[in-house]
């Protein structure tokens, strides 16, 4: 098919341009995923408006908090200085997206903006309370991540809105988290469940201040499983929040895993990623 390219030169432009072409337009960064769609003619856009030189490519932080532009790729992610230690899962998820020239290409916006329950990045972003901000016809908004994502393939985004940046608090040293994927291989894969795990430290050792616990592809979309973290923080075995996650899972059977072996893997990935947390703390 054939559509029309477009190249603004500014974020207003381009949103100006979703704007008038509606339902018959998309935004392109990366492209590794819309790209695909378009061959399965899957979709069929009239207009392509590229996000590409509007500086949304940069990771900056403040005292208090990292922002991640829409358009830094994977690879970006994986050798930021700022995501090696506390901020690690970062780094291990953004690391087993595709092969090394997916990395290089695909984006954190496209990742997020996609609403795939199996995207690698999204649950470790769900586990650090991250917010994502938009730029519209009617100016700029800011949602929760997990208010942001709907359900497959859908999220709270406008039409007309551009997803600029993701943000969240930096962690305090003491905290760990961890990204953990199963898949039918090890590298080039998608997901057939994973887990991203967030540990704050507490007083008295070893309790924990905060415990986040995010799944993907174990629902309709990536999702925490919030009475698994409140047992936790409670005290409760890491053994037992793994199987309270996957009582609040709602995996499917596909051409991947059944839905039997999902809940397992959950409970299982949960236990271990926990543990892997406790460890990097201790």
């Amino acid at each position: 098919m054939s559509f029309e390219f477009h190249a603004p030169p500014t974020i207003d432009a381009a949103i100006a341009l979703a704007a008038k072409h509606g339902d018959a337009a998309r935004f392109i960064a990366g492209g590794t995923d819309l790209v695909i769609q378009i061959k399965r003619k899957r979709l069929a856009p009239q207009h392509l408006i590229s996000l590409a030189g509007l500086g949304l490519d940069r990771i900056s932080e403040t005292s208090t908090e990292y922002v991640i532009g829409a358009t830094a790729t994977h690879n970006d992610v994986v050798f930021h200085p700022g995501f090696q230690r506390e901020l690690i899962a970062l780094t291990e998820a953004s690391a087993v997206v595709g092969g090394r020239q997916v990395r290089n290409i695909a984006t954190v916006g496209g990742n997020i903006v996609n609403a795939s329950p199996a995207a690698d990045l999204v649950p470790v972003l769900l586990a650090l309370d991250a917010e994502v901000e938009l730029a519209g016809s009617h100016g700029m908004r800011t949602l929760t991540l997990d208010r942001f994502l709907l359900d497959r393939g859908r999220t709270d985004r406008r039409f007309d809105e551009v997803l600029t940046a993701v943000r969240f608090a930096k962690p305090p040293a003491a905290s760990a988290s961890c990204f953990l994927k199963a898949g039918r291989r090890k590298a080039m894969e998608i997901s057939v469940v994973c887990i991203a795990v967030h540990l704050v430290a507490g007083a008295p050792s070893p309790g924990f201040e905060k415990v986040r616990i995010a799944i993907g592809a174990a629902a309709s979309r990536t999702f925490r499983a919030t009475a698994a973290e409140t047992l936790v923080a409670e005290g409760g075995s890491f053994a037992d929040g793994g199987r309270l996650a996957a009582e609040a899972a709602a995996p499917i059977d596909d051409v991947r895993a059944s839905a039997r072996y999902r809940r397992l893997l959950v409970a299982a990935l949960v236990e271990r990623a926990l543990a892997r947390c406790r460890d990097r703390l201790a």
